[in-house]
């Protein structure tokens, strides 16, 4: 499996001569890098209903305030009750802001046609595990006490994330089924890290000079997982929940050239063999991340299109 022509410029940008990998830098370096990458290929934004920044109150003895973000697609009036979806944003738990993933809930948003919510949650080093399952669970709860307020209906709720953040809505899926509250109707994991102990073949097979590396998943686990026992806690790989039964159905999306690929394939089968509806969409020649690089990559806009509709289908039964 070789990458989409497009898919290596940005790899030949991201490899040239001396430049400098992510997991040589300092996380401030990494920050800004990640920064000029959803920038430089991010597809154009789109024109939306509204957009709001929010800031939920929290105890400093709990972690603090968080700032969630507010989209309203296109065309809906402003008191017009929506379905809603969290997104949790990817960058191994270390990167990544409501500025970077902007462009990407601008257009979930508009292909879902549901309020988008995107959670700007605690990163590590500073905010190691858990701090940002807290942080997402806390976001979760807090959308569904206040869905009148909101204009959101409370039996049409999604979670949804990429990569770092596929990995969070998966174990706040899980806990949320545990806790038997809020009630979500959907869940959407693309490329999601969910084995932090992984050795299949995409690990092996895309291990270097694919965007993502496994130097960089190194990188990422010893920011956030600085135990490594932890890796085994299913809150950190929710491949290994002892239970993947009674969950919202599933769309996972996964680029075919990707270290994590194996993973998403082995967590839509876990699901599966437990009884919930999982379905896979699998891309050929795409590379880690893609979902951000819209301006060079088309199938980003087409599978944002796909994640809507699907979500559309499934808000209609709900």
């Amino acid at each position: 499996m070789s990458p989409d022509p497009r898919a290596q410029i940005i790899l030949a940008a991201a490899y040239r001569p001396k430049a400098v990998r992510m997991w040589q830098m300092d996380v401030a370096q990494a920050r800004h890098a990640f920064f000029k990458l959803c920038a430089a290929y991010g597809a154009p934004a789109e024109v939306l209903s509204s957009m709001t920044d929010k800031v939920l109150a929290r105890p400093p003895a709990l972690g603090g305030p968080l700032r969630l973000r507010v989209y309203r697609p296109l065309g809906a009036a402003p008191g017009e009750v929506l379905p809603a979806v969290l997104w949790i944003h990817g960058g191994g738990w270390t990167l990544g802001t409501l500025d970077d993933y902007d462009v990407l809930c601008r257009t979930l948003c508009n292909h879902s046609g549901a309020a988008v919510l995107a959670l700007d949650y605690r990163l590590a080093p500073e905010h190691p595990y858990p701090a940002a399952v807290e942080d997402a669970q806390f976001a979760l709860d807090w959308l569904a006490a206040r869905t009148a307020e909101l204009n959101i209906d409370p039996a049409r709720i999604a979670i949804a994330g990429d990569s770092a953040g596929g990995n969070l809505a998966a174990v706040t899926a899980i806990a949320t089924r545990d806790a038997g509250w809020p009630r979500l109707c959907a869940q959407v994991l693309a490329y999601p890290a969910t084995d932090q102990l992984s050795q299949r073949p995409s690990h092996r097979q895309f291990a270097d000079g694919f965007l993502l590396d496994e130097a960089t998943i190194r990188w990422f686990q010893n920011h956030y997982l600085p135990d490594p026992e932890l890796k085994a806690d299913w809150q950190a790989s929710p491949l290994w929940s002892p239970r993947l039964d009674g969950l919202p159905p599933a769309l996972v999306l996964i680029a075919a050239c990707d270290v994590l690929a194996d993973d998403g394939r082995a967590y839509a089968d876990a699901l599966r063999a437990a009884g919930t509806e999982a379905w896979l969409d699998v891309l050929p020649g795409m590379i880690h991340g893609f979902l951000n690089l819209g301006r060079l990559l088309p199938d980003a806009g087409s599978s944002l299109a796909r994640i809507g509709a699907w979500l559309r289908e499934v808000f209609s039964r709900a």
